[in-house]
């Protein structure tokens, strides 16, 4: 199958995914596939995606993007066959919708600066979740700031969000000083549940308690806790190599080093820049 003049590469994907799903003539698994089988792959590709980013690979990119369209594809060509809606509702849902919290570029309304473009896209989907809420019966229920928080999100990106919400509608400090204060209360309350060798529940409550308040000072600080804690953690990766690699120099592992060893080739590691980023 090539693409050619009379077809477009979206409608050649498209094509693509039909007959990978066709029960007769299609892949196996392809046809095997539901919602939710699917699903964890499309978080798989989305942190693909980030990844090539941070590389600043853009031909990866480049792949990576097709295999996280592909996914939209597959998505829609299932609800396709199932009469829910197709590729093309997709599309124009999604353009309804930008066209929809951006008043101010396709329509008349005026937004100064990025921050008030940022509490008026808030306002927007508020109201729309309010329409939703009213469409599926549900506007007799209790509303909630923190409504419409996706409870996949990843942990921290959550807090985060949630976080956000609530200050929107006053439920935040000033500033940075009793975060801080914060903080240590929580640190506090974790060592005294570790030192006093506690059940592991409270144990690990005290600690997601300690990270919900130091993601909250990111937050004042305006710092994304996914992004800070994704660079530490390839610094770590790019330092802990760098200690495996000054090993084998001379012969040895981890493994049959001494924890002094690995900590002077570490802060060698620090100190060559190893990296910074």
């Amino acid at each position: 199958m090539t693409t050619s003049d009379s077809i477009s590469p979206m409608d050649q994907l498209l094509e693509i995914m039909e007959r990978l799903r066709d029960p007769n003539t299609g892949c196996p698994w392809d046809i095997e596939q539901t919602f939710e089988t699917i699903a964890p792959h499309t978080v798989e590709e989305a942190y693909e995606v980030v990844e090539a980013i941070t590389e600043g690979d853009m031909e990866e990119l480049k792949s990576e993007l097709g295999d996280l369209m592909f996914q939209v594809v597959f998505y829609a060509q299932m609800a396709k066959e199932d009469g829910s809606f197709n590729f093309h509702d997709v599309i124009e849902a999604i353009n309804a919708k930008m066209i929809h919290r951006h008043p101010h570029v396709f329509g008349s309304k005026n937004i100064e600066d990025a921050d008030a473009q940022v509490v008026a896209w808030e306002e927007t989907k508020a109201a729309e979740r309010a329409l939703k809420a009213a469409k599926s019966g549900h506007s007799n229920l209790p509303h909630s700031a923190l409504d419409g928080v996706a409870k996949t999100l990843p942990a921290l990106t959550r807090a985060s969000k949630l976080q956000k919400r609530a200050a929107r509608v006053g439920f935040d400090w000033p500033n940075t000083e009793p975060v801080f204060d914060k903080i240590s209360e929580e640190l506090a309350e974790f060592k005294f549940e570790v030192d006093n060798n506690s059940p592991t529940e409270n144990v690990q409550d005290e600690f997601g308690d300690l990270l919900f308040s130091v993601i909250n000072l990111g937050r004042h600080l305006g710092v994304d806790p996914e992004v800070s804690l994704a660079k530490t953690n390839r610094k770590f990766t790019s330092r802990f190599q760098y200690v495996e690699k000054a090993l084998s120099e001379i012969g040895k592992k981890p493994e049959t080093s001494s924890l002094e060893e690995m900590d002077a080739l570490w802060n060698q590691a620090k100190l060559d820049g190893k990296p910074s980023s």
